[in-house]
């Protein structure tokens, strides 16, 4: 299947989208804010809904307790800051307040990753999927672009139990259909292939869609699968896809260590051992830069990919002799 940019769009604006949607369709979501509503998109809802919007300040430990009372009378709080702030500032109080009793908590994250540019390195958060991924009962979702935000954010208000739900700040090709069902959980397919897997997640599907392009010319199939949801994996998707290819290359806007890779390796290891080539960012911190100079500096963009295909291949093919 060919797919084509629609447009261009931030993924923090695909959930301001569907924060507001849920606001006129589920009156027991509720959103509180520490001090970025504008960053975060939610300006809608809160002008729209303000007896169900709070604004918690700079005081992000406050707000994931706040959140987890207001569970307790049957609302569904939606949080939302920046990732860095989502998730290392605040990590004692979701382990206790939020996952430890399996509050049913929706903590929503912008400016994740590199892509969050000039800011520099203490706003880059890389750990975050790792972080939360580790917490019992915690789903981590990761989606693509502006439509599967969006459409990530009204499944998870379905989804009983705390979920991390990850995007970021700079404009991107949005190339999924606005009709798209979003199933957490449930890997997507892009393209099917026979050579090599690629499992790719957030900003970097589009990456692997550009790269398999690349593959093509060079006669390689690649098969692109796009792992929106990183907990639960879906380790079907995974393991069906490797028993046609035999091996693997995963991409993310992460930390080697702790994110999807780390996942679908450790999947491989007990389940279908084979080779498999990681582009992430390799036990570094970020710096000030576009978002483009970043991504292409710590290799995160389509040539890298290729490359880790072309290198994972070449083990398979090793291996075979």
């Amino acid at each position: 299947m060919n797919y084509t940019i629609l447009d261009k769009k931030d993924t923090r604006s695909g959930f301001g989208a569907g924060l507001f949607e849920l606001g006129r369709t589920n009156p027991e979501v509720v959103a509180l804010c520490a001090d970025l509503t504008g960053s975060l998109k939610m300006d809608a809802f809160q002008k729209e809904f303000p007896d169900r919007f709070f604004q918690i300040g700079i005081a992000e430990a406050n707000m994931i307790g706040i959140a987890a009372g207001l569970t307790i009378g049957g609302k569904i709080p939606f949080t939302g800051t920046f990732a860095n702030f989502s998730t290392g500032r605040v990590y004692d109080q979701i382990r206790q307040s939020v996952a430890y009793s399996g509050k049913n908590v929706k903590i929503c994250a912008s400016h994740a990753g590199l892509t969050l540019g000039e800011d520099g390195a203490t706003h880059q958060i890389l750990e975050d999927i790792g972080l939360m991924k580790m917490l019992p009962g915690m789903t981590v979702i990761n989606p693509c672009d502006y439509n599967q935000t969006k459409a990530a954010t009204l499944a998870i208000a379905k989804h009983t139990g705390p979920v991390y739900l990850r995007f970021g700040r700079p404009v991107v090709p949005n190339f999924t259909p606005p009709d798209q069902p979003f199933i957490i959980g449930k890997a997507l397919h892009l393209q099917e292939g026979t050579d090599v897997s690629i499992f790719a997640t957030g900003h970097l599907v589009w990456q692997a869609l550009e790269a398999a392009k690349v593959l093509k010319d060079k006669g390689i199939s690649a098969e692109i699968i796009n792992i929106h949801t990183i907990k639960p994996l879906d380790e079907a998707a995974v393991l069906n896809s490797l028993a046609k290819t035999r091996c693997a290359v995963s991409a993310e806007e992460h930390q080697m260590n702790g994110g999807l890779g780390d996942s679908i390796a450790q999947l491989l290891a007990r389940k279908h051992p084979a080779p498999i080539e990681m582009v992430a960012v390799k036990d570094s911190f970020g710096e000030s830069g576009t978002p483009e100079q970043l991504m292409t500096k710590y290799g995160l963009d389509a040539a890298h990919i290729v490359l880790a295909a072309e290198k994972v291949m070449q083990r398979k093919h090793a291996l075979i002799a």
